[in-house]
């Protein structure tokens, strides 16, 4: 390097253009522009350096290849054409290089010399469609940048005046204003090789190695550093991914895949969107950057959004005529608020854009490689989203006469190619998306690039329109929130609040759910109505005794909204309980004898319940004071009145009221009423018409709204119900015995219990088997498919929470099915879903949004919390009955395109555990009382697939050590107040809990528990023989943790019932009995 070009390393900004200009004037005079082919190696700049490295990682990838494509109608001399190939490469080196490692670094090589890469085919014969096609397969074609060429030219030959010419090149060589120059040059270089005069082009043109060496020395110096200071404020934070919603998973190394989607946006609304950026003294570049960024808001919620948009790189007039990959890549950063308008975001365009165009020369390669922020394989680095402003340069007039050459100049203009550009998309997808604006004849023209291994063409169809409804309503009201800004089209909206919730049908809205039982007893007296441990009871049986008790409650002062607390296990008894609550005009709570004693008593008190039904063997769990307290032990059977009771129950009454895990640390009441319950009995019998001949079991926990449609469906068909024993829904032994020995046709799993129970042995012999239905937690496409490898059985997934009559949408299950997300499916009769953002707008199909029900199965409400009951049961805003209501799940939900919905997880703490809705919040009130704990954060993990579990990150108070928090201690402080299905698997002791920068926990940072065994207040003791080491194992590979010791207890290690059933199978495949 020269003593100059050291020195330059100090030079000012404005000192570095004049000394490159002065440079290239030097060049100018030696010639060196023609030079003969230089042995020697280039260096590569930043920008070439990354497209080598991506090169490196996908030879085959196009998503970097430039296609031109212009048809001439004229007369061709297409040896003139070729002659000025041959010049125009001369001129620019770099069009014919190569690209090689030396030495660990990436070199190119120019062959100026080398045989111009031209070929001429007939297409005469071609249709235009396969001419269409065959130059779209030339634009997809991948480059070897080790061999070249980087710049193939074709000319498609269709007639005598009738001709395509094709270029494709490699980004590494060319950017678009580089192709610009080069299709410039190549008309005036052609006219030249016409008319035999000197094409009016400068006789050295500016090479990039020059730019290559410049760019090398300004990063060098202080400019570089001031560029630099400048990208690390600007992208200082988190910088979160895009999480755009995509068709299909994620593949772990980025493709790039892909394909266009065209769409026009008209002259007259062009004029309207220029006018807009006049106004608003900004530029339409501008506004079509702030409306792109508006859409991704719109999209995917976050409030802090980047995207990359390309600058010419050719900040200073002596870049200009430079060919050569300038281009660089630049972030745009911006953050939005609820209340933000489109002219607010417009302003933070502004200056971001121009702070950015003031800063371009700084390399987007080293800008990631400085930022080092944290690198997936699947995502490009910093953005995955591109804005492309394509606009038309204007280009200086190549010919232009000088004095005295007129005629000459004339001779040039008559002998120029004339080129008409064609519009043809490429398939290759640098980025997750890309955003190309250009203009043709006055109207704008937006090109959606899209990867497809992530987006189905239909979606980003249905993005663009989205886009030109957004820029309609920009257009029409600027000053709008962005979040109000119009998205769907009028035909969507039509589609997603009206037909696909048309769900209207007709159900006995004037019965009460005892009445449907009392009229199907009316039908079949002596059929089977319950079973159980081989005792029955025929419909006139249980009739009977559910009148004695109702006409007993009754005397009792139970009526209409008068609650009844039923606290037993699993009998006929319960049987007779809940519908002798029901027949007296009561309804019934149920109170799971597993609970412990001081939850149930604060459920008693909350519902202020004065009369609980129960077993002998049970009083000792409940209190005592001021309660009627009846035991309905095996065999009950006092006499009474045995006629049907009358009550002044109506549909609108309440059926019964269950406990859900509440966040302020206690349980909440759930009011539902007949008349929603009679609907979704009503529809699952339209649905799956339950004959006469089906058993249904009961096993749910009827502390869980599942076992609702177990007791009462079967009631009113005429079909029979088979009640399991206490403790047998967790027995999958048991279960495959009950169903072969009791015929059953009809049962539900939550799907974690289903997972155990296809892996039991004989179940083949579940012939009787029609149909299973599951709920209560997400349905994992692996568990549908092992379901369908084991059984020859209908499969139905359905969804609903406490909140609503048990379940408000359903879906098939289908064989062979490829989707990987198994649907919840569609509203069902009398129901209707809504899927809106934060601010009660639909959202997109596809785009994820929380679940809204309305209709006849929304609850009342929660028992004595009328603030939280109107917080969750609002104003029905799409409804056209007067008081309609709409229930807030939480839960998150995406359409698909045939309007099947599928269910994305919840959008707060809340979460389901096999089945058992669970408040994280709760768990963290309980722990918080702890002394010995300062700060707690539980968390529901999944770090083995298929094993959700309950993880508690806890920070002890001053002064306590960790080794004074036993895993024993915690758990049985928390069994003081909480159901065992909410105590946690494991507890991880921290220092501190991990911050955003706001200040919130960052629940992404916590880290996976260790796989080792907790520390326990009973001594670790070693397996001692044979059948202990087999059985340590299983348990130590079920838990996920390295050892179990003899006398540890399963449950404090952290393991479930669930689990347990694995253990004892593999016990059992193991000969263990």
């Amino acid at each position: 390097m020269s003593d100059t070009a050291k020195s330059s390393t100090d030079l000012s900004p404005g000192q570095k253009r004049a000394y490159l200009a002065q440079l290239l004037r030097e060049k100018a005079k030696t010639g060196a522009t023609t030079r003969q082919p230089d042995p020697e190696e280039f260096p590569l700049s930043r920008g070439q350096r990354a497209l080598w490295f991506l090169y490196q990682l996908a030879p085959e990838s196009t998503a970097y290849n430039l296609l031109y494509a212009a048809t001439i109608h004229s007369v061709l001399d297409i040896s003139a054409l070729q002659r000025a190939a041959r010049a125009l490469m001369q001129r620019h080196p770099i069009l014919t290089s190569t690209y090689t490692l030396q030495n660990g670094e990436p070199v190119q090589h120019f062959h100026p010399q080398h045989p111009v890469p031209f070929e001429v085919i007939d297409a005469s014969t071609w249709s235009r469609e396969q001419l269409n096609s065959r130059l779209q397969e030339e634009g997809d074609l991948p480059f070897d940048l080790e061999k070249g060429p980087v710049l193939p030219i074709k000319v498609y030959v269709r007639g005598a005046q009738d001709y395509i010419l094709s270029l494709t090149a490699h980004h590494i060589a060319l950017d678009f204003w580089s192709l610009d120059l080069l299709i410039e040059e190549l008309c005036a270089l052609y006219a030249a090789e016409r008319t035999g005069v000197p094409a009016p082009l400068p006789v050295h043109a500016p090479q990039y190695t020059d730019y290559a060496q410049w760019q090398a020395e300004m990063l060098a110096g202080p400019e570089g550093e001031r560029l630099w200071t400048y990208w690390r404020q600007e992208l200082a934070g988190e910088l979160s991914l895009l999480n755009l919603p995509i068709d299909r998973p994620r593949p772990p190394v980025q493709t790039y895949r892909g394909a266009s989607h065209v769409i026009e946006l008209g002259e007259a609304f062009s004029k309207q969107l220029k006018a807009l950026a006049q106004s608003e003294k900004a530029t339409l570049y501008m506004v079509l950057v702030a409306a792109f960024e508006t859409l991704l808001f719109r999209y995917t919620g976050q409030d802090d959004i980047r995207i990359g948009t390309t600058t010419a790189g050719r900040s200073r007039a002596d870049l200009q005529k430079i060919v050569g990959y300038l281009a660089n890549p630049v972030v745009l950063r911006a953050h939005f608020a609820d209340d933000l308008t489109f002219k607010g975001l417009l302003g933070q365009v502004r200056y971001k854009v121009i702070a950015a165009l003031e800063h371009q020369d700084y390399p987007f390669p080293l800008l990631v490689e400085r930022l080092q922020p944290k690198r997936d394989a699947s995502y490009s680095p910093l953005f995955q989203i591109m804005f492309v402003w394509d606009k038309q340069r204007e280009h200086e007039e190549q010919d232009r006469a000088s004095p005295g050459q007129g005629e000459t100049a004339a001779r040039l203009a008559q002998e120029r190619l004339r080129l008409e550009p064609l519009l043809l998309g490429q398939q290759g997808a640098p980025f997750d998306l890309s955003l190309r604006i250009s203009e043709e004849q006055g109207s704008l023209v937006a090109d959606f690039r899209y990867n497809v291994d992530l987006f189905d063409a239909t979606t980003i169809a249905r993005m663009a329109e989205h886009f030109r409804r957004l820029l309609e309503g920009i257009v029409a009201h600027p000053e709008q929130r962005l979040v109000d800004l119009p998205l769907l089209t009028e035909t969507e909206q039509q589609q997603f609040l009206v037909e696909w919730n048309d769900t209207k049908s007709d159900y006995p809205a004037n019965l009460c759910i005892h009445q449907l039982f009392e009229s199907q007893v009316q039908q079949t007296p002596e059929a089977t109505a319950v079973v159980f441990e081989g005792n029955e009871l025929s419909y006139r049986e249980l009739n009977r005794r559910a009148n004695v008790l109702a006409h007993t409650l009754q005397m009792l002062g139970v009526g209409p909204d008068v609650l009844v607390s039923v606290c037993m296990e699993r009998s006929l008894e319960m049987v007779v309980a809940l519908m002798g609550v029901l027949k007296a005009g009561g309804a019934y709570v149920p109170l799971d004898p597993a609970y412990p004693g001081e939850r149930l008593a604060y459920m008693i008190q909350d519902a202020q319940i004065s009369i609980v039904l129960t077993q002998t063997q049970l009083l000792d769990l409940l209190p005592k004071e001021g309660m009627n307290v009846i035991c309905l032990d095996a065999n009950w059977n006092p006499p009474g009145e045995e006629e049907n009771p009358v009550s002044t129950v109506q549909p609108e009454n309440l059926m019964y009221m269950i406990y859900t895990s509440g966040s302020t640390g206690k349980p909440k009441g759930v009011m539902n009423i007949h008349r929603g319950v009679c609907n979704r009995l009503h529809w699952m019998q339209q649905a799956y018409a339950l004959m006469p001949a089906d058993r249904v079991l009961q096993k749910t926990p009827f502390s869980f709204d599942v076992s609702v449609w177990e007791f009462f469906w079967p009631l009113m068909t005429g079909a029979s119900l088979v009640v399991a024993r206490a403790g047998g829904h967790q027995d999958p032994g048991y279960l495959v015995s009950l169903i072969a020995e009791q015929q059953i046709t009809t049962l539900h799993f939550v799907p974690s219990m289903l997972q155990v129970f296809l892996t039991e042995p004989g179940l083949e012999r579940c012939t009787s088997l029609k149909r299973v239905i599951c709920s209560g937690e997400a349905l994992p496409f692996e568990l549908q498919e092992r379901f369908f490898s084991r059984l020859d059985v209908e499969l139905h997934n359905l969804y609903g929470p406490t909140e609503a009559a048990i379940d408000v949408t359903s879906w098939r299950c289908k064989r062979e099915s490829q989707d990987r997300i198994v649907p919840i499916g569609r509203p069902i009769a009398n129901t209707q879903i809504y899927i809106l953002d934060r601010f009660m707008h639909p959202v997109p199909i596809g785009v994820p949004g929380e679940m809204y029900i309305g209709g006849i199965g929304v609850a009342r409400g929660y028992y004595n919390r009328p603030e939280l009951t109107s917080e969750k049961f609002i104003p029905d805003p799409f409804g056209k009955e007067a008081g309609a209501r709409l229930f807030k799940t939480g839960d998150l939900a995406r359409y698909r395109p045939d309007g099947a919905i599928e269910f994305l997880g919840r959008i707060d703490y809340q979460v389901k555990i096999r089945g058992f809705r669970i408040e994280l919040g709760e768990i963290e009130v309980v722990l918080a009382q702890h002394p010995a704990i300062e700060e707690v954060v539980v968390e529901a993990r999944e770090d083995t697939p298929g094993d959700k579990r309950l993880v508690a990150y806890l920070v002890p108070a001053v002064g306590v050590e960790t080794a004074d928090l036993s895993v024993e201690a915690l758990r049985n402080f928390l069994k003081e107040t909480l159901p065992s299905y909410m105590i946690p698997s494991a507890f991880v002791i921290l220092d501190s809990l991990p911050l955003m920068p706001n200040g919130k926990v960052n629940r992404m940072a916590l880290p996976a528990p260790e796989m080792i065994r907790p520390k326990l207040e009973v001594a670790y003791v070693p397996p001692r023989n044979p059948t202990e080491e087999l059985l340590a194992k299983f348990c130590a590979q079920v838990l996920g943790i390295d050892k179990v010791g003899v006398y540890d207890n399963f449950f404090d290690l952290g393991g479930a019932s669930i689990q347990s059933l694995q253990v004892i199978t593999k016990a059992n495949e193991a000969g263990l009995r």
